[in-house]
């Protein structure tokens, strides 16, 4: 019986992919500098819902425009159907968009640090929610990185008071407005991560398809919202684009080319390149955030950010692997164990015993691997 090889991780041509290390760096910088972009080009007084469903929109033809370029989209939605599209994408979509609204409120609650800090607790949802949904498991070192962050998160929750990064200085606004909105964010968006890598294995959607009926079936949830929200009470009192100016499309443009290098790094990368990049873009916020804020972080951020990269590093570096050997091995020990069992049931069978005449054990069983030899 022939063996088989295990087989490894990635590739050396996807770690040595110029593309890999290019959408990379891009989403490490986007990721990082998207809390300082929207603090600094969306004022104050511009709708919520606005800039969500044009970061959509802006999604969808990104999105229409890379299908078109690689030459996918018509054979992408010659097999599409409504039905397996709500299925793969709907559910997520729809909480997407919530999530994408709690954060844009807690931009303008949050110092940027604390922010991008706080909002790496959805890798222990996603970690959770994908036990519950897909049945993985974690290992004892994931366990202890996950552990890692959520001290690092209770630090954050009781130090944020009285942060001087953050925009407002009245604590209760920062705990209501700010903490509490972006860790539902991280919640839901864990639900979500969970719900499309499992459209992903069963449906096989690729990232751009994914991007599309996800911003799709998101904005529509956002505009029936309108009807009964205040955000669309305001948009009919004062107009779509209240409080927008030229500038505000720079946040805007940002964020879309974010959700797209998110479905691509997975893509081409995997989740081990996504986590280096995702401590990657923390230490961009700090780094940004002190050249153009002039803001140093708090204490607690300073003590919860190691504690961040730790715990991220750590998850990311000893995934949970099954309590069985390589396939090679396995073979190995099965047809040893398939031999021994042949072995004695012929010896069972013909009464190989010595105190039947079959001589020494190892007579016997040299008699059975050479039966024709006398």
């Amino acid at each position: 019986m022939a063996t088989t090889k295990r087989k490894g991780g990635t590739s050396g041509s996807e770690r040595t992919n110029p593309r890999v290390w290019l959408y990379s760096i891009l989403l490490a910088f986007q990721y990082g500098a998207q809390p300082l972009i929207s603090k600094r080009f969306t004022r104050p007084e511009v709708i919520v819902t606005t800039s969500v469903l044009t970061c959509e929109i802006a999604k969808v033809t990104c999105a229409l425009i890379l299908m078109v370029r690689d030459g996918s989209l018509k054979k992408v939605f010659s097999q599409w159907t409504l039905v397996g599209s709500l299925t793969a994408s709907g559910l997520p979509a729809a909480i997407y968009a919530l999530q994408n609204s709690l954060l844009q409120i807690s931009y303008k609650n949050l110092d940027s640090l604390t922010f991008s800090i706080l909002n790496q607790t959805k890798i222990f949802f996603t970690a959770f929610f994908t036990y519950i949904i897909l049945r993985q498991k974690q290992s004892i070192q994931q366990i202890g990185a996950l552990l890692l962050l959520i001290m690092a998160a209770v630090l954050l929750s009781i130090g944020e008071g009285s942060s001087k990064g953050s925009s407002s200085n009245d604590p209760e606004q920062i705990l209501f407005y700010g903490i509490i909105p972006v860790l539902v964010a991280s919640i839901l968006s864990g639900l979500a991560s969970a719900l499309c890598q499992w459209a992903s294995q069963v449906k096989k959607h690729s990232s751009y398809l994914m991007t599309v009926e996800m911003s799709i079936v998101g904005s529509l949830c956002l505009l029936a919202s309108t009807t009964k929200s205040p955000d669309g009470e305001a948009i009919r009192r004062h107009g779509y684009f209240y409080g927008w100016t030229p500038l505000t499309m720079i946040p805007v443009l940002a964020n879309a080319l974010g959700g797209i290098l998110v479905g691509l790094v997975t893509t081409y990368a995997g989740g081990v390149r996504k986590g280096f990049v995702i401590v990657s873009a923390l230490l961009v916020t700090a780094l940004l955030q002190f050249m153009f804020e002039g803001k140093p972080p708090s204490v607690y951020c300073l003590v919860a950010l190691p504690l961040v990269m730790t715990s991220i590093s750590i998850y990311q570096k000893y995934p949970y692997r099954a309590s069985q050997v390589a396939d090679g091995e396995s073979t190995g020990i099965f047809e040893k164990f398939l031999h021994s069992y042949q072995i004695r049931s012929q010896i069972s069978a013909n009464g190989l015993f010595p105190c039947n005449g079959g001589g020494s054990p190892n007579a016997v069983l040299e008699k059975i691997k050479n039966p024709d030899a006398d």
